[in-house]
């Protein structure tokens, strides 16, 4: 184990952050203060040099080769597959098929799956879902007449449980639904979503882009059929992330994509896919962003990943309390439990030009849709400010940020 990716002793962000480059800038004279984590996370040393480290000094194709650099390229390449059922509870490597964000694992399953689907079929959504998790089923509803229900957000940003459960008929052969809001932060109770879909006799997914970052996940006791995140959100590179699929789900569904390393034999007249999860990953893959990926799930088993949780509950926690002294505050996703996120809209002041201006101080955060119209459209908004938090994040950060927004509104209202 490398210095950069040792326990940091009692959860000393201070330790933390130096672990971040990034984090020591300045941004228009102030010091950064980034709370876009939601969006993309930053990275450790540990991961921008297993990255570097991959271009410098062993850098070859991977799985082709019998030349020591594709040797060891395809050794810490599938290091990282092993690492990613580890970190996911799965019971084999085999079940982890790498993708390059979870975007692509949901289509690869709409793809997949929805071969096997027919006009008048259905699939649920939620209301809080991304649109990666929403666009690749208008894609089967578009091409196949396949429909889609929605379970509703209550008020306060939680699922309406009541409702989804009215939503199965014998025609029900998919739950894709998001296991924590990248918007409201909500935590879905992920096990009785798989036990009523289980129930019904229907898959169900879970898109885990921000809850492999904010909260341990085990799919093996969720019991869910396939599982989704990103690595460029946990800390790692863009272009690398994890699509999990329980049981023999790799073996039964159709490949995603045709090429080279999916196959065992090509002829004329036919074609011999290989063993999974190989068969769901044609091409040449983004071997250093992989290798990368699993610095970053290593750096993230360094944590003390409880101690980490409850920096983060703190920070929203002073985020939210200073928000709510805010006049004509409105606030979204209060439920219990919820992961570092905090959207909020301020009367009289469009997001966009808050965030902007908080930017002049230095304070990065996200203003718009999110990804997420029928979300917006629920709570009759066109958008929100989001600021959301990573363990790095200090207290002082969240003080920085609750005055750059006072100064901002200032201005606008």
């Amino acid at each position: 184990m490398t210095a950069h990716t040792k326990t940091v002793a009692a959860f000393d962000v201070e330790a933390l952050r130096a672990q971040f480059p990034i984090l020591s800038r300045q941004v228009n004279g102030h010091p950064l203060v980034y709370l876009d984590n939601a969006a993309s996370a930053q990275k450790p040393e540990a991961v921008i040099d297993a990255v570097a480290n991959v271009w410098r000094t062993s850098y070859a194709n991977v799985h082709r080769g019998l030349h020591t650099l594709a040797n060891e390229a395809t050794e810490a390449f599938e290091a990282t597959r092993t690492k990613a059922a580890e970190f996911l509870g799965a019971a084999s490597a085999c079940t982890i098929v790498f993708t390059k964000g979870a975007t692509e694992g949901i289509n690869l399953i709409a793809s997949s799956f929805g071969q096997e689907l027919e006009a008048g079929d259905e699939i649920i959504l939620s209301q809080m879902e991304h649109h990666s998790n929403i666009v690749p089923w208008h894609f089967l509803r578009e091409r196949k007449g396949v429909v889609i229900k929605w379970i509703p957000v209550t008020e306060d940003g939680g699922l309406d449980m009541e409702a989804y459960q009215q939503l199965f008929t014998d025609r029900t052969k998919l739950v894709s639904v998001v296991h924590m809001s990248n918007v409201l932060g909500t935590a879905n109770p992920a096990q009785e979503l798989t036990r009523i879909a289980h129930e019904h006799g229907a898959a169900i997914l879970f898109d885990g882009t921000q809850a492999a970052v904010h909260m341990p996940v085990d799919v093996a006791e969720i019991g869910c059929d396939f599982y989704v995140f990103t690595g460029h959100k946990l800390y790692g590179p863009n272009g690398a992330g994890v699509l999990y699929a329980a049981g023999d789900w790799l073996d039964r569904l159709a490949p995603y994509q045709g090429g080279g390393e999916m196959i065992a034999e090509v002829s004329e007249d036919s074609v011999v896919y290989a063993d999974v999860p190989h068969k769901f990953e044609a091409g040449t893959p983004a071997i250093a962003d992989v290798i990368g990926l699993g610095a970053a799930i290593d750096w993230v088993n360094g944590l003390d990943r409880m101690a980490a949780l409850t920096h983060e509950r703190a920070l929203l926690d002073r985020a939210e309390a200073g928000l709510a002294e805010i006049e004509g505050i409105r606030l979204f996703g209060r439920t219990q439990d919820k992961g570092a996120i905090a959207s909020f809209l301020i009367d009289g002041a469009h997001p966009h030009d808050l965030a902007q201006l908080m930017d002049k101080y230095g304070v990065a955060v996200r203003a718009g849709h999110h990804c997420a119209h029928p979300l917006m459209k629920r709570y009759g908004v066109v958008g929100t400010v989001r600021a959301s938090f990573a363990p790095y994040n200090t207290i002082e950060e969240v003080d920085a940020f609750l005055a750059a927004l006072h100064k901002a509104k200032s201005f606008l209202i």
